[in-house]
């Protein structure tokens, strides 16, 4: 994996796809709308409107050429050809955390549609750094502000 690539699985290439568009076709007609507005209340240096509305425009703009830069590096994880004998990115895994005898499932995907919250982790994370490669029957040990955290990896499935 090189530095510029940006590995994706198919959801995440279409949510970002998704993303791009809503922002170049409603999102920045909104924009324009609320700088209209803004300026047709005069004087430009205290509206406050118009500096916020400046400021979304700013922001917005720098997430399209970042989504735009994703995009044009993206390599799709092809499922077709994944080895379900080692963990990589597009994985799914389950795991078992050894110290509260619990199991986690998490999908490997890339930095770009990692949340922990939807049990998907980033392979650059200190625990899908330690998955990648490893097999069925694996123990893992990750490095945590708490101390070293212990999993068995017990399955490994297509996401």
């Amino acid at each position: 994996m090189s530095k510029e690539e940006m590995i994706l699985t198919r959801e995440g290439l279409a949510k970002l796809e998704d993303e791009l568009r809503e922002l170049k076709t409603v999102k920045r007609k909104e924009l324009a709308e609320r700088l209209k507005v803004a300026i047709s209340y005069g004087d430009l240096k205290e509206n406050s409107e118009y500096h916020s509305a400046k400021d979304d425009q700013a922001f917005m703009e720098t997430r399209i050429l970042t989504l735009e830069r994703m995009l044009k590096t993206a390599r799709v994880v092809d499922e077709g050809s994944m080895n379900l004998n080692q963990v990589s990115v597009g994985s799914v895994v389950i795991l078992n955390d050894i110290e509260f005898a619990e199991k986690i499932e998490y999908q490997i995907v890339g930095p770009a549609e990692a949340n922990v919250a939807d049990s998907k982790i980033s392979y650059e994370s200190p625990l899908g750094k330690e998955l990648l490669g490893k097999k069925v029957g694996a123990i893992i040990n990750v490095n945590a502000p708490v101390g070293v955290l212990q999993y068995e990896l017990l399955e490994i499935k297509m996401g």
